[in-house]
């Protein structure tokens, strides 16, 4: 297995990592055994968040009496002071252990919320408390939006950032590029583009490929799904022409319905958060999370249906992607 150190964090991550979100849908016992194989095939870093319902309580079984061999992160849409404190206790306890090498904000859309943590009694003075405190290791940053992310790296607030990159989401590799010259760790998630690639092995290379990218983290909810994942990450080379071909012509096809959460569509008309009805849609039809999404989707103020299909929002899509359409199919997945 490849190891790459991560940022300024000084930590030494498997460049393969482990992504927590489909443990969700298999049994305790099964993400156990999951996990030992990750770990004998060399895979040290886990990443998992407070949102992911039972998955930092299954880990945290999983690494009882190996926690020394891991590096562990989490994640938490808290956004308050008092709210990341309790998150934090709560991520401690479910993870059996007592201090998270990486606690990161999880999913920051927009400055307002990034002045929110930021501020007086934000969740930011939690996160610096808890470092001095040897609760946790080291601060991060994860988002969907690349002008968020852009605006932070600068900041010299944070160690990590994560965003989603894979062969149809390229829309980062500047970002990247900065975050490496700031000596900033970059994970990469979506790896597989919430499951819309088939090829997985040809997906991680993709990554792999480009040494500004510290880790990916693939979700991984079978042994199979494991050993293929570790074995990119044990031999890390550049793609070669054919398989240069393979990743232009996946993009291609992918591109004409994908949505790169890039967020140049917004703001809609109507008030949907439009890249997450997309996001959800996916969980709940290629990630086999059925409940898990609807609770998030069904909790947004604004879904799918309420579209009005004024069609401004594919006017601004840098990738004339047919969005109105996109969304009937999204009311249809969720039965609205």
């Amino acid at each position: 297995m490849e190891y790459r150190v991560l940022g300024k964090s000084n930590l030494k991550v498997s460049v393969v990592g482990f992504g927590g979100i489909p443990v969700q849908r298999i049994t305790k016992d099964e993400a156990k055994d999951i996990i030992i194989r990750a770990e004998e095939l060399g895979i040290n870093f886990i990443d998992t968040a407070r949102g992911y319902t039972v998955s930092e309580e299954f880990i945290g079984e999983a690494l009882e009496g190996r926690r020394a061999d891991w590096i562990i992160a989490s994640k938490t849409m808290a956004r308050d002071k008092e709210t990341m404190k309790k998150d934090i206790e709560i991520s401690l306890k479910n993870l059996r252990t007592d201090y998270i090498d990486l606690y990161q904000f999880h999913n920051i859309r927009t400055m307002e919320e990034y002045e929110k943590v930021m501020g007086e009694n934000g969740a930011y003075e939690a996160l610096l408390e808890a470092k001095a405190e040897g609760k946790i290791g080291h601060i991060g940053l994860t988002s969907h939006s690349l002008d968020m992310l852009k605006f932070a790296i600068e900041t010299g607030k944070f160690e990590t950032i994560m965003y989603p990159y894979n062969i149809v989401e390229t829309q980062a590799e500047e970002l990247f590029k900065r975050a490496e010259e700031l000596n900033i760790g970059v994970i990469a998630m979506k790896p597989m583009a919430g499951g819309a690639l088939e090829d997985g092995s040809l997906a991680m290379k993709f990554i792999l490929q480009n040494k500004s990218v510290t880790a990916a983290i693939p979700g991984m909810a079978t042994i199979k799904e494991v050993e293929e994942n570790a074995k990119v990450g044990s031999n890390v080379v550049t793609l070669t022409p054919e398989e240069k071909e393979r990743a232009a012509a996946i993009a291609k096809g992918l591109g004409e319905e994908f949505c790169r959460r890039c967020g140049y569509c917004a703001p809609c008309t109507a008030g949907i958060d439009i890249p997450s009805t997309f996001v959800l849609r996916g969980y709940k039809e290629r990630y086999n999370l059925a409940e898990w999404a609807e609770g998030r989707y069904f909790a947004m103020k604004k879904t799918a249906k309420d579209c009005t299909e004024c069609g401004i929002c594919e006017s601004r899509c840098p990738y004339d992607l047919p969005i109105r359409k996109m969304l009937k199919d999204v009311k249809a997945t969720f039965n609205e």
